[in-house]
């Protein structure tokens, strides 16, 4: 059988179900294939030709089903197999009915599944996911929040650069090696620091400005819901302005949701298309003291845009003297799936992509708002 025709063949089988040719599916094939199976095989008690659904009322099977054809589709074909499963299935009375809800653990994953189902949930199941979400959130918050804010903080306090640090406790160490490096001497194996770097006391009303620019693709949904908590954890800080903007094709400023992170992630449409440069325009104009700011991009780094207006603004900002801090993900997945050639672009530019998880984030803020290196989070395998 030539390729062509095992192509075919697959399609066909994928199309048609059991009823379609006899093919060998792969490991991804048939995930495909059950998620489709799941939604639209022939049910034993129906009679021939008939079709209905075999998620049943079992909410956990229905969450494991929606993140599974998040894997296995494109968001277009996703929204209409989400579509069907509302109308065939009665999906909705998951979202209706307390005890289908409560058999299902809250996690992130589950927020990301109801965003998911944003678009086509009916009215009166929004206030059911609300509190679930809610929920979520207010858990995150209560493990991220204390943390973040006394990093965020102390790394504002320290942001400020002297060269005469009135404390040996005030000298940074290692920004006072590299300004002294030219007066290393060999006999001696060791540096004279002729010149001192240390952290200075900001005044009372300074702050720093942070700019978050998050993905909503669907699949950097656990990205958003973290990135909109710690969002929500800087806006609350007066010595950080913070603004946070989603984007897919289009660009949502989420800034003045910010008090709540449950009406940022009700503000986001997880799907759609991507362009991250449309997304680094809009922020540029947010950036107004770029040596006072840093530019957090979550993404996978798939472009849907136009990729050297991104690499050349993303230079630009960097020119100017904002720190820019580029995350392949922010979650507890692992190793995501990114553009590996727009990552290594980055990194010519001096703006290494990797990814990161919610709690080696407070550390990595604090980082960049001093300015330092970014070595917070294991960079993205190659």
């Amino acid at each position: 059988m030539s390729t062509d025709t095992d192509e075919r063949a697959r399609r066909w089988r994928l199309v048609l179900g059991e009823d379609g040719p006899d093919t060998h599916l792969g490991a991804a094939d048939r995930g495909m294939d059950s998620a489709l199976a799941e939604l639209y095989d022939r049910s034993g008690a129906g009679g021939a030709g008939e079709r209905s659904g075999g998620l049943g009322d079992s909410a956990p099977r229905v969450n494991r089903w929606l993140g599974d054809i998040r894997t296995y589709f494109p968001s277009s074909v996703v929204r209409v197999m989400q579509k069907d499963a509302m109308d065939r299935l009665g999906l909705h009375r998951m979202l209706l009915e307390p005890e289908l809800m409560e058999a299902v653990e809250a996690d992130v994953h589950l927020v990301g599944t109801l965003l998911s189902l944003n678009s086509v949930m009916p009215d009166s199941a929004r206030e059911s996911a609300r509190t679930v979400v809610r929920r979520v959130v207010d858990d995150l918050e209560k493990r991220l929040a204390r943390r973040t804010r006394s990093l965020v903080q102390g790394a504002v306090d320290r942001s400020t650069r002297t060269h005469r640090p009135r404390r040996v406790a005030d000298i940074d160490w290692n920004a006072t090696i590299r300004r002294n490096l030219a007066h290393y001497l060999p006999e001696h194996r060791t540096v004279v620091p002729r010149t001192l770097v240390g952290h200075g006391r900001r005044s009372p009303g300074t702050h720093k400005d942070v700019v978050l620019a998050v993905d909503q693709s669907a699949s950097m949904a656990e990205s958003v819901v973290y990135a909109s908590v710690f969002g929500a954890v800087l806006a609350s800080m007066r010595s950080v302005r913070t603004s946070l903007v989603a984007f897919d094709t289009a660009v949502a400023d989420l800034t003045e949701h910010l008090t709540d992170p449950v009406e940022v992630l009700f503000g986001t449409q997880l799907g759609g298309g991507t362009d991250i440069n449309r997304a680094i325009r809009y922020c540029q104009g947010l950036i107004t003291r770029p040596t006072e700011s840093v530019f957090v991009l979550v993404s996978d780094l798939y472009e849907g845009g136009v990729r050297e207006q991104m690499l050349r603004r993303v230079a630009q900002m960097k020119a100017a003297g904002t720190q820019v801090v580029v995350l392949l993900a922010l979650s507890d997945e692992g190793a995501p799936f990114y553009d590996h050639g727009n990552a290594a672009a980055l990194a010519d530019l001096g703006v290494p992509a990797f990814a990161c998880t919610p709690d080696a984030f407070p550390e990595l803020m604090a980082a960049a708002l001093q300015g330092d290196p970014l070595a917070a989070g294991d960079p993205a395998p190659a």
